[in-house]
Parts: structure tokens; C-alpha cells; sequence
């Protein structure tokens, strides 16, 4: 039986995102036997992970799922439902209405397509300050809402992901049982983590063009980003054509380079989560200053 839909490549996500939840549960687990200090050092690590998986493992998988069997990839998203702690089902429902908007701007009613626009809480046609922008999202979400609109088309999607939901809180229950202090001193990391998240998606699309299609994202082709990140950082690549494998978008990216240059597809020379530091993105703020 054919167990990988795509490639036999999609072994390394899987296999990461299974070392990420080992992890959750050492950080917990180990937490009494551990020094404070370094269980800080593993909280930061923490909230890195929690930005890494949402941003690499968990996308690419809304994208082009791994498995074959829709079983296995139910079970999948249960899994990482459990190791970044909310719903899967939830967050491909998201993600693909950003994709429907691509960070577009607000329409004559003040209201965007894509609910992750960082134009939707921004002023007069700007981006939001990143600082809002990273720091709110975590809080926007309503989680209600998504699983209503979920429910109208996919009803047993909709359930799966409330299950997925109650997992992680079961799960999280079962933690504070077996060490309270260790659940209660993790979660500000955790929050860390949804926030790295944000910071990352507000700089995939700070000064990406939302009336170019090939120009929606913006772009980092530093070689070790892309293979620790699976990819990520080819992401107006993806924006152009979502259904790319991670395998496939330097390929693609060396196949649109032209047309890219040419349409203004914005690049950075850091990682996302690092797009305040890239001159590229100072140079553009002087710009628009001038």
C-alpha cells in the first residue's frame, strides 16, 4: 500500500512533527528534575518550535497533505493539533481563506477576505503596526465563527476539529495534574510562540503587492532557512501557486525568477520572523518616508 501521497520526502515532516510533540511532553514531564534556567532556555526553544511547525510542518500539510490514506492524515492533524496546541482542522480553514484574500486591503465596508491581512486592523490603506500585529492576532481568532463556517459545508471536518480542540485540552488538563507549576510557568512561552508565529506571516507579506498575484508574498531564499522551515521561506512562490510541494518551489522559483523581477516580487536576505532586520525592508520604509 502506498502510504506517502506525494513523496516519500514528506517522511522528515512527519517524523519532526512526532520529535515536537516528544518534546511538549518533556518539557512538562522533566520539568521538576530540570535546574529554572534551563527550562527558560527550553521555553524560548518552545515558542520557536510552536512558530517552526505552524509556519513549516503544519502548512505544508494544509497544502499537500502527506498521506494517502485520508485516515492517516485525519490522525495526522490530530497529532498536531496536540503539538501546537489548537485545532488543525481550524487553522486550514484559516489559512485557506488568507489564501482567498492574500493579505488584502480593506474593501469600502472596512472588511478584508483574508482574516490574517495585515491590512484588516491597519489605517488608511497601511499595513498595522507589527508590534499590534504580532502581539493581537493570537486573541482575534473566534473560534465559534470558524467552526459554524466549517460545519455549513464539512460537518464531520467541523467535529473532527472540536475533537482535535479537546484533545489538546484534555491533554493539557492531564498535564496541570501532573505538574501545575511546570503547565502554568510554559504557557507565557506558549503565547510567545503564537506571537513568533504572527510576526512571521506579517513579514511573509510587508510589502508584497496584493494586486499582483506573483507578487502577493514576499520571499527568502536563504538555503538553510528553506530546509530547516521545509520550504517556507519560498513563499511568494507559493502564493502563486499554492498546491507546489515544498520539494518543488526552488524549482518553481527558478522557472518565475524573470517574471518575479519584473512584477517587483519583493525578497528579503533574512528569515521571515527576522524581516525587521532586513535592509531590504529598511530600504523600502525610507522610500516610502521620502
Amino acid at each position: 500500500m502506498k502510504i506517502f501521497a506525494h513523496t516519500r520526502w514528506d517522511v522528515a515532516p512527519v517524523l519532526a512533527a512526532f520529535a515536537h510533540l516528544v518534546f511538549d511532553v518533556y518539557l512538562i514531564v522533566g520539568f521538576e528534575s530540570r535546574p529554572l534556567w534551563i527550562s527558560a532556555i527550553l521555553g524560548c526553544l518552545y515558542a520557536v518550535s510552536i512558530s517552526w511547525n505552524i509556519n513549516s510542518i503544519s502548512h505544508n500539510f494544509i497544502h499537500t497533505p502527506y498521506f494517502k490514506p485520508r485516515w492517516m492524515n485525519y490522525g495526522f492533524s490530530l497529532l498536531e493539533s496536540v503539538a501546537i496546541g489548537f485545532s488543525q482542522t481550524y487553522y486550514h480553514w484559516v489559512h485557506l481563506r488568507h489564501h482567498s484574500g492574500n493579505s488584502d486591503r480593506p474593501d469600502d465596508k472596512g472588511g478584508t477576505i483574508d482574516l490574517l491581512s495585515i491590512y484588516r486592523y491597519g489605517q488608511n490603506g497601511e499595513p498595522e503596526n507589527v508590534w499590534s500585529y504580532t502581539l493581537k492576532s493570537f486573541f482575534r481568532d473566534s473560534l465559534g465563527d470558524i467552526h459554524m463556517a466549517i460545519a455549513k459545508n464539512r460537518p464531520f471536518d467541523a467535529a473532527w476539529g472540536r475533537f482535535e480542540l479537546l484533545a489538546f485540552l484534555g491533554l493539557a488538563a492531564i498535564a496541570l495534574i501532573y505538574d501545575w507549576k511546570a503547565v502554568l510557568f510554559f504557557v507565557p512561552f506558549y503565547y510567545a510562540g503564537n506571537c513568533l508565529s504572527s510576526l512571521n506571516g506579517y513579514y511573509e507579506h510587508l510589502h508584497g503587492d496584493p494586486d499582483e498575484p506573483i507578487a502577493w508574498g514576499v520571499s527568502s531564499h536563504k538555503p538553510f532557512y528553506n530546509w530547516l522551515w521545509f520550504g517556507n521561506g519560498y513563499h511568494a512562490e507559493h502564493h502563486y501557486r499554492p498546491r507546489t510541494h515544498w520539494t518543488k518551489l526552488a524549482a518553481l522559483h527558478e522557472q518565475i525568477r524573470e517574471e518575479q523581477e519584473k512584477a517587483g516580487t519583493h525578497v528579503i536576505s533574512t528569515c521571515h520572523a527576522l524581516g525587521f532586520m532586513a535592509p531590504e525592508n529598511r530600504e523600502m520604509e525610507l522610500r516610502h518616508e521620502v
